[in-house]
């Protein structure tokens, strides 16, 4: 999980993390931050619906913001936004 750069934070195309070697999940993402989808740790029909919106190994994760109780977090996937409860993002397991 690293800061993005206003230049490239945006740019699908462009891998982040890998071969750091750092490890978490999409719920522990600061606003700013992103990350690389690495697994889903999730089953039944939340699964399919995290596949529905672009969360496939690879994929790259902003997060854009947090409510002001902190929870759902808003995330930018493959150009979206979508807010997502930190009860399902943390079965999003990054690089």
């Amino acid at each position: 999980m690293r800061k993005a750069k206003k230049a490239n934070r945006t740019d699908p195309s462009v891998r982040f993390g890998e071969g750091s070697g750092s490890a978490g999940s999409l719920a522990a993402l600061r606003p700013g931050e992103y990350g690389t989808v690495r697994a889903l740790a999730d089953t039944g029909p939340m699964r399919r619906r995290l596949l529905d919106i672009g969360l496939i190994a690879g994929t790259v994760v902003l997060c854009v913001g947090r409510s002001p109780c902190g929870d759902p977090s808003a995330y930018q996937i493959r150009g979206a936004v979508i807010a997502l409860r930190a009860s399902d993002a943390c079965r999003v397991l990054l690089r």
